[in-house]
């Protein structure tokens, strides 16, 4: 088990503000990851999805599992991380079974269910309060920074 900052995480992402949904590593071993991000009122999506009824987009409930997966395979799968990046090549089975609103903890934890060459297969499921909020299986590929 091994924990991790958003120092540290900004080291492996180039996401940032208002991108970057992670706050925090809690869990990283073999093959898994767990991940936090605390979900504020002061998000700036909420000034438009929804004003009088905020919830956080699905959409962005999908890229904090890809960030948190992403924070996996530049941690154990990324040799050089200076000179790679991970993107993402494919989503399927997304489902979204409970909002995520303003004061919810999301706490992401995704598995690595195959490695090959450049790309990792993965399934990841984000939960507020241990209830899943979105689940989904992905692919992402490791390329050249300057590709993309």
């Amino acid at each position: 088990m091994a924990m991790m900052n958003i120092a540290s995480i900004k080291k492996l992402l180039p996401h940032r503000y208002p991108f970057l949904l992670v706050d925090r590593v809690l869990e990283i071993e073999d093959k898994r990851i767990v991940t936090l991000k605390n979900v504020t009122v002061n998000e700036e999506f909420f000034n438009g999805h929804f004003p009088d009824q905020p919830l956080m987009p699905g959409v962005l409930q999908i890229e904090a599992l890809a960030q948190t997966g992403c924070i996996y395979v530049m941690e154990k799968l990324v040799e050089n991380t200076e000179e790679q990046l991970v993107v993402f090549s494919s989503l399927k089975n997304a489902k979204f079974k409970k909002n995520v609103v303003p004061g919810d903890q999301l706490k992401m934890e995704v598995e690595i269910t195959g490695h090959r060459r450049n790309f990792a297969m993965m399934e990841g499921y984000a939960r507020v309060d241990g209830e899943i909020a979105c689940e989904l299986e992905a692919t992402a590929a490791i390329v050249e920074r300057e590709k993309v």
